[in-house]
């Protein structure tokens, strides 16, 4: 995008904007504004570019518009038939269709966030180096390889108090000294892009909107380590983030920012892409080596750890994406600057996927230190239908559940963990009053027993037998020693077993167990499951004092055991009623029990 640009028009085109019809508006952008002659009659450049996802993926096409005259202005569920009238209404009268623009929650959505590593997604075109250089890009290589020793470089990551994104939380710069002190002329950088868990898509967003930013993060780290070869591992479900980085890569290498003697600064790097299976276990540091050489996905024992022998046998060191678009930003603006976000244990900001029973689902970057409570309400609008918070999980399939005794908990690494939960990559599912905490705990047990490598025994044989006595309690035939059985078998779990996958599968029954004991009592003694969510335990009734008569469950219902008319209490015919859940899910009121 040039700077002499008039006009601008920002179309999201990362992999929610494109499934939503992106590349058809800007088609049709491109189209029309050819043969209305739009140039002409506004005596401006208009300049269409596609960015990366700007977090609010529901309400995709979003399409921002750039006039001198009206400034920055959003339209949102943008569908090819509206670009003609955005163009001669916006455009050439320089009058905002109030009915197309985005509502009020997205500028909320969008004001409360602080983004830094999202600087660069939804802003520029991810496809185009000259786009990323206008924005600073590859300055902090540049400046780390004329003006800082290596361990220069490592001491400022070191006290800006970078730890890890990718869910340990290890401090990135002290992660780096210990490569960098392993003896060899021949080390090894790796970025995990392998993002495993249910719902988080952070890392996939930013490979698809900024990808060099990744690339320069990983030039620093190699610059400061001594490492002469990278790899970004990651899963090939996703297309359009391998698509755009590989384009990257090799615009790097056809203009000399990567490859040998780059830019003639006397430094060597090269990169590649490895394509991994989307195993959950190769999110492991030990096991997404195994991969890459080749090998079945699983962790092997540490020590050695991957600083001293990593891949092929060479010293390595191991970030994940979010990790390494933070750093370009601390040798820019300073370790003072990043240091001075966050908190005293976690400093920057963080960026989480927020997902189910909330008003707006996406990705949000906020500082490191805002409340989960605010994350919830004030950036993503609260409880979807109005409905009453029960529980958000944070950390993926292996975080905690946090209860809303406890919502008002700081979103860092430490206050996490003492909360029950944990940072993990940063997803955040949002649980309202119909969440079943027992079937939560046993829907993400089913996902870590499903992903287990099975190589140790603690992991492979503990998660089944736990995953048993769940179902045999959401199926009401529960006893009450179970629980004690859980909470036994989870400490041992995560005391034996290998790797961070089984040490942490157990986290979300210890949590609901922790905060929700009395649903777990409910089903084994009085067989009845508080959120009406198992279906075993179902009655199979409309409650008439709930039913609003709205005849939403006859709709719904694909095989009449639904009795309704209007203005009219519905009735359950459970003769003919296959205990398909249509009704209980189409329900807004819960009058089905």
């Amino acid at each position: 995008m040039s700077d002499n640009a008039a006009v601008k028009i920002l179309i999201c085109q990362g992999t929610g904007g494109i499934s939503a019809g992106a590349k058809q508006v800007e088609a049709e952008f491109t189209r029309l504004i050819a043969e209305k002659g739009i140039v002409a009659q506004v005596g401006k450049r208009c300049d269409v570019v596609k960015t990366g996802c700007r977090g609010l993926c529901a309400n995709d096409v979003l399409v921002d518009i750039i006039t001198p005259e009206l400034g920055r202005v959003t339209y949102d569920f943008v569908v090819p038939a509206d670009v003609e009238a955005i163009l001669d209404q916006h455009i050439v009268a320089n009058e905002v269709i109030e009915k197309k623009k985005a509502k009020e929650y997205y500028n909320t959505f969008v004001d409360q966030q602080m983004r830094v590593v999202m600087t660069g997604c939804g802003q520029i075109d991810p496809e185009r180096l000259d786009a990323y250089i206008e924005e600073d890009g590859f300055k902090a290589i540049e400046k780390c390889v004329k003006e800082m020793k290596p361990a220069e470089v490592i001491d400022e990551v070191k006290k800006s108090g970078l730890r890890g994104r990718g869910g340990g939380g290890f401090p990135t710069g002290m992660k780096w000294s210990f490569c960098a002190a392993s003896p060899g002329n021949h080390k090894y950088l790796i970025c995990n892009a392998d993002e495993g868990d249910p719902g988080a898509f952070m890392d996939r967003s930013i490979l698809e909107g900024d990808p060099y930013c990744v690339i320069e993060g990983m030039m620093i780290a190699a610059y400061a380590i001594g490492c002469d070869a990278g790899y970004v591992y990651v899963r090939a479900e996703y297309p359009l983030a391998i698509d755009r980085l590989q384009k990257a890569l090799d615009t790097c290498y056809e203009k000399g920012y990567l490859g040998k003697n780059i830019q003639g600064w006397g430094f060597d790097f090269d990169m590649r892409i490895k394509k991994g299976a989307g195993a959950f276990v190769c999110g492991e540091e030990t096991a997404l080596m195994a991969s890459i050489e080749g090998e079945r996905g699983m962790p092997r024992p540490r020590p050695p750890f991957p600083a001293v022998k990593g891949l092929w046998g060479f010293p390595t060191n191991i970030n994940n994406v979010e990790t390494f678009a933070n750093v370009r930003h601390i040798i820019n603006k300073g370790f003072e600057w990043y240091a001075s976000l966050g908190t005293d244990t976690t400093k920057g900001t963080k960026i989480f996927a927020v997902t189910g029973k909330v008003k707006h689902t996406g990705l949000v970057e906020v500082p490191a230190g805002m409340s989960v409570r605010d994350v919830i309400y004030k950036v993503c609008g609260g409880i979807a239908n109005n409905r009453k918070f029960k529980a958000v999980q944070a950390g993926g399939p292996s975080g905690g559940c946090i209860p809303a005794e406890v919502l008002d908990t700081p979103v860092d690494y430490d206050s996490l963990i003492k909360a029950g939960a944990m940072m993990g990559s940063g997803g955040l599912v949002v649980m309202d009053e119909t969440t079943c905490m027992v079937d939560v705990a046993r829907f993400f047990l089913t996902f870590t027993k499903m992903e287990s490598c099975g190589k140790c025994v603690p992991c492979r044989i503990g998660l089944k037998a736990m995953l048993d006595i769940l179902e045999k309690i959401t199926e009401g035939r529960g006893e009450m020693a179970d629980i004690d059985t859980l909470l036994e078998m989870g400490a041992t779990i995560k005391k034996a077993s290998l790797c961070g996958l089984g040490q942490t599968a157990p986290n979300p029954i210890l949590s609901t167990v922790k905060y929700f004991r009395n649903e777990y009592e409910a089903h084994i003694i009085d067989k009845r499951c508080p959120s009406n969510s198992c279906k075993e335990l179902l009655l199979w009734q409309v409650i008439p004092e709930k039913c609003v008569k709205c005849g939403a469950c006859l709709r719904a219902c694909p095989s009449n055991a639904i009795k309704w008319e209007k203005g009219q209490v519905a009735e359950l015919v459970k003769e003919n009623c296959t205990k398909c859940k249509s009704c209980y899910d189409a329900c807004r009121f819960m009058a089905i029990e």
